[in-house]
């Protein structure tokens, strides 16, 4: 058996289509992300009541995150979401947390998942299109990357002109 076992060929390893990750600063990414929402909030947005519980969730999450504490802050924004699961507004905080913890994909698909449950103009339209910019970025995919951009000018909508 063991002369036999000699004999055999090693294995080719197998290669993997991975693109390599670029080396990008999490912290630029994330301000870039909350840019990208700034000074968009003109438009009227109607949110339903929710539990006051989760208000303070987000609020630790912020101290948290303030005191670059990004594990406790992504602890305290999932408690938030176990209570309302399907709240844009903190599916997209969620995913700026991921890329400040330099994970791109979760990050992506929380934004992605948020933009299709919230508003498709706005703020958080724009931060959900960033999102996924900084993420394509970060794993070097200039296709997509380019495609989110045009996204993130479409959340812009001018006013109505009024005379």
């Amino acid at each position: 058996a063991f002369a036999l076992a000699g004999c055999a060929q090693p294995v080719a390893p197998v290669k993997q289509d991975v693109k390599p990750v670029v080396a990008v600063d999490p912290a630029a990414a994330v301000r870039a992300i909350r840019a990208a929402g700034a000074g968009l909030d003109s438009a009227v947005q109607v949110h339903p009541l929710r539990d006051p519980s989760i208000d303070g969730f987000l609020d630790n999450a912020h101290k948290a995150e303030a005191s670059n504490n990004v594990a406790e802050a992504i602890a305290q924004a999932d408690k938030a979401l176990k209570l309302a699961p399907d709240a844009p507004d903190i599916l997209q905080y969620r995913a700026e947390l991921e890329i400040a913890r330099s994970q791109w994909l979760p990050a992506e698909r929380l934004a992605i998942r948020s933009f299709t449950l919230g508003p498709k103009i706005g703020a958080l339209c724009a931060r959900n299109w960033q999102t996924v910019v900084e993420a394509r970025i970060a794993m070097n995919d200039p296709a997509t990357t380019a495609q989110a951009r045009l996204r993130v000018k479409e959340c812009r909508v001018a006013p109505r002109l009024r005379m």
